[in-house]
């Protein structure tokens, strides 16, 4: 979205797998089909979701590794090569060629809002971007190709350190912003699916203890067919410091506007 000259009413960042797009039969399926290449057995859906509970494991290839160090593997792959089987797996091609010869698992990939919500924040005096840790080729593929952003505000893997270390999200809120961060500022808000997100937040307060920080929290969509373990996973995000779950992206507005006021 272009910059604009009038300072806006907040600074909304999002997260992308989990909130933006659903990566269960993507994302999560090369994890699991990863650690079978290596292991001969594939995890539960259980054990990714207690890993990224723990608030360090936003990056799918060292998740990855260390579910294969978890299950004994040994000897352990190189992480090059392990890269290499999990890029297979989701791309199914070249990451940095032609999306439309890309026969992998990023095929696979329901969105969860379209560009209309988009337009909405725009109207609502809303500035957003993005900070994810996904590889740049498959954010701008779901932003700009799928959803038709134009030039989408992106911090992506290899833009900045890995969440939750939070220097991504406070240098693209300071961007979005117009300003420096701090008392005064227009509150920053950032909507993510895991632990990692949460402390993400937690520790840009942190380190901006006079900036408004907002921590909103979804979980991932293939909790949410499973009551109990969905209910579990929230408790743990609310544990983390979000400041509220929400049941799906598409109601950040009708949740967030009011606290704006």
């Amino acid at each position: 979205m272009p910059l604009s000259a009038t300072p806006p009413r907040a600074v909304v960042l999002f997260d992308i797998d989990g909130v933006i797009r659903d990566v269960s039969a993507s994302y999560r399926r090369a994890i699991v089909e990863t650690v079978h290449h290596f292991h001969g057995q594939r995890p539960e859906p259980a054990a990714i979701d207690g890993l990224k509970s723990e608030g360090s494991w936003n990056n799918d290839w060292q998740a990855s590794m260390e579910l294969l160090r978890r299950t004994g593997q040994t000897p352990l792959p190189a992480f090059e090569e392990l890269v290499a089987v999990f890029e297979g797996f989701y791309f199914g091609g070249d990451p940095a060629g032609d999306p439309g010869h890309w026969r992998g698992y990023i095929r696979d990939e329901p969105l969860l809002v379209q560009q209309a919500f988009f337009a909405a924040m725009e109207a609502a005096g809303l500035a957003y971007g993005f900070v994810s840790g996904a590889e740049p080729p498959s954010c701008r593929y779901v932003l700009e190709t799928r959803l038709g952003l134009a030039n989408p505000p992106l911090i992506a893997m290899g833009d900045a350190p890995d969440k939750p270390d939070p220097t991504g999200l406070l240098q693209l809120a300071s961007r979005l912003a117009g300003e420096s961060l701090g008392a005064g500022a227009a509150p920053v808000v950032y909507l993510g699916d895991t632990v990692a997100d949460v402390l993400t937040v937690q520790r840009a307060r942190a380190q901006c203890p006079a900036q408004r920080f907002l921590s909103f929290a979804v979980a991932p969509p293939h909790l949410h067919r499973e009551l109990e373990r969905r209910a579990a996973y929230e408790a743990k995000l609310l544990q983390a410091g979000a400041d509220a779950v929400i049941p799906c992206t598409a109601n950040l507005l009708e949740m967030l506007l009011p606290l704006l006021d």
